[in-house]
């Protein structure tokens, strides 16, 4: 699915030739459509489509569907790349782009979800805080065995604000740095910042992690971080 016709069908000419069956989509809605008669296999997603954008799309495939998703595209922001893995994307592929390597991650996805793409195992960025542990990295948070059930944007300010332990940050540098000024508007900040605390706090009105610093926005309580982050396999 590719916002440039043109280009989106390139990508279905060579994936023909390379023996995959292909259903080119100009936007979500007409995926969604196709997808209905035609199950997919794995999704080539552009984040900037007409109508419901990329992440949108995701979201709501996600809920239906565990077929393997490589996002395309040419924002290549660490916000963007966290946002869409976050989402359930399973790749993130930055234009300007290899035929043969986009290929190669297909083949990849295509063997299995958890395969790695080299012989390299791949490495996990943890932080742990409370009962919590956060793979900053995918991103994942976890409760016990739970995951804990986060929105996109809402775990991206959380990352964002744990890697940055004991860092405060404006609302507006908030809306910047990690939603690139795409998203809501800077009012929104508060709004995500307290959703987070209602799902990690013990009090939201009285909270450990996420901390209101006077004058100056939000930042992570450096305290509440067991240790880390700790990397491994």
């Amino acid at each position: 699915m590719e916002d440039e016709r043109d280009v989106a069908n390139l990508i279905g000419v060579y994936l023909r030739r390379e023996g995959f069956e292909t259903r080119v989509c100009g936007s979500a809605e007409e995926a969604i459509e196709a997808e209905a008669g035609f199950p997919f296999d794995l999704v080539v997603l552009d984040i900037n489509l007409p109508g419901l954008d990329g992440f949108e799309y995701l979201s709501a495939l996600r809920s239906r569907s565990k077929a393997p998703v490589i996002i395309l595209s040419a924002r290549s922001t660490d916000e963007d790349m966290v946002l869409g893995l976050g989402i359930g994307a399973d790749d993130y592929v930055v234009k300007p782009f290899s035929f043969k390597v986009l290929t190669a991650r297909i083949r990849a996805r295509l063997r299995g979800p958890h395969e790695p793409l080299s012989g390299a195992s791949r490495k996990r960025e943890v932080y742990r805080f409370g009962e919590y542990l956060l793979e900053a990295d995918v991103p994942l948070l976890e409760k016990g065995d739970e995951r804990v059930d986060l929105a996109p944007r809402e775990i991206a300010a959380l990352v964002f604000l744990v890697r940055n332990a004991g860092k405060s940050f404006s609302a507006k540098e908030l809306y910047d740095r990690v939603w690139g000024n795409r998203y809501g508007s800077v009012t929104t900040v508060a709004v995500h910042i307290q959703r987070i605390r209602r799902k990690i706090e013990a009090d939201p009105a009285e909270p450990c992690f996420i901390e209101t610093v006077s004058g100056s926005g939000y930042r992570f309580n450096p305290k509440a971080l067991r240790k880390g982050p700790e990397t491994g396999e």
